[in-house]
């Protein structure tokens, strides 16, 4: 059967290892988290960070220890659970979680709140919700270009690695919840789109953003693309349809960067310059190129991936999650050295809700291959 097949491919060892790639690359980002002063990062945690460390007094975070999650994992978390317990994607079990669980602990100011800081998508939701009480909907969206929603729509991406047009769906309603920028939204649905390859067992190559295309061209991603694959100018005007984005370009990054990423006259030394090279800051389009970059460079070498997005410095913690995940996706969950999964807080449980996630990946899709050849 279909789900067999899934299953003796590795597809769940990925999935798993995808969204404890995800855990990993939080926590290890919470104690150097945004040190724009390299000289400053190196003189608290030495030249090479290598595991999980305490922050700093004074600095973010400062009440968590090493191996806790900051409030964009507990989020996570949060995410997982509700696909758990409802057996999918339940936009109103995840808000209504959101306003029991997280907006009561907090008061609209950065530093506070679960995991020690707030970032501004979520404090933005929550003077819609608690001051304002506007519904769950375009209407808590806002602008903030940053990558907060990936770090909770990757869950849904491995969910539903083999079923893109769900995935796009649920990944667009979500991320709306909290960013409603076309663009956020667009690139944060082309990296579900890209993790959920991942998990289904391709490589983050040169190859990859010709297989979204695929998909997109067949209505299975929502983005328009031209009718032909040589690039010529196109013939005629295609109007945007209603629920699709307005160009492909976003699935056309991951090839660019991976590519780059492994040509021999394309260096970047050491690895974890990608935040010099790419940029250190929050924005969703500085994070992506460098998680791009290096989870190409080393798709089989979670370690070596994620110590290099922690010790660039900068939004060190976005780029840990989004590289953590691909890689993990890559190389599975069997793959993430021990040390990382034993130092983890409440590994345990976190294991327990990406091995559940894991076992429903395809699940759907081979029950409507079933009931479809009956």
């Amino acid at each position: 059967m279909f789900s067999s097949l899934i299953q003796d491919s590795g597809a769940h060892d990925r999935a798993a290892g995808a969204i404890m790639g995800a855990f990993v690359g939080d926590a290890l980002g919470v104690g150097p988290h945004w040190y724009y002063d390299l000289s400053v990062l190196r003189r608290d945690y030495g030249d090479w960070i290598t595991t999980y460390v305490d922050p700093k007094p004074g600095r973010y975070h400062s009440d968590l220890k090493a191996g806790q999650l900051s409030q964009g994992g507990i989020i996570l978390r949060l995410m997982l659970r509700s696909l758990v317990e409802r057996g999918g994607y339940d936009e109103a079990d995840f808000c209504r979680r959101m306003d029991e669980e997280i907006f009561p602990l907090l008061n609209g100011m950065p530093v506070n709140g679960p995991g020690g800081y707030t970032q501004q998508s979520i404090r933005d939701a929550w003077r819609k919700r608690f001051q304002h009480n506007l519904p769950w909907g375009v209407q808590t969206g806002g602008p903030a270009d940053t990558t907060e929603a990936i770090g909770r729509t990757l869950a849904l991406a491995v969910r539903y690695a083999f079923q893109p047009l769900e995935m796009a769906s649920a990944i667009s309603s979500n991320t709306r919840l909290t960013q409603n920028d076309e663009t956020v939204v667009a690139l944060t649905v082309a990296y579900g789109a890209v993790l959920g390859l991942l998990v289904q067992g391709d490589k983050l190559d040169g190859s990859l953003s010709g297989k979204l295309l695929r998909l997109a061209r067949a209505r299975k991603l929502p983005f328009h693309t031209m009718a032909h694959t040589d690039l010529q100018p196109p013939q005629k005007d295609r109007p945007r349809e209603s629920g699709y984005f307005v160009s492909p370009d976003a699935l056309l990054t991951p090839s660019y960067v991976a590519s780059a990423a492994v040509d021999p006259d394309i260096r970047i030394e050491p690895a974890w310059k990608v935040s010099s090279v790419y940029g250190m800051t929050c924005a969703i389009y500085h994070q992506l190129p460098a998680a791009y970059h290096l989870a190409a460079r080393f798709p089989n070498d979670f370690e070596l991936a994620v110590l290099h997005a922690v010790n660039g410095g900068g939004e060190n913690q976005a780029r840990a999650v989004l590289t953590g995940a691909l890689v993990g996706a890559q190389c599975g969950l069997t793959s993430i050295p021990r040390r990382f999964l034993e130092g983890l807080d409440e590994t345990d449980l976190l294991q327990r809700l990406a091995m559940d996630v894991a076992s429903e990946v395809g699940a759907s899709l081979a029950a409507d291959r079933v009931k479809n050849s009956g």
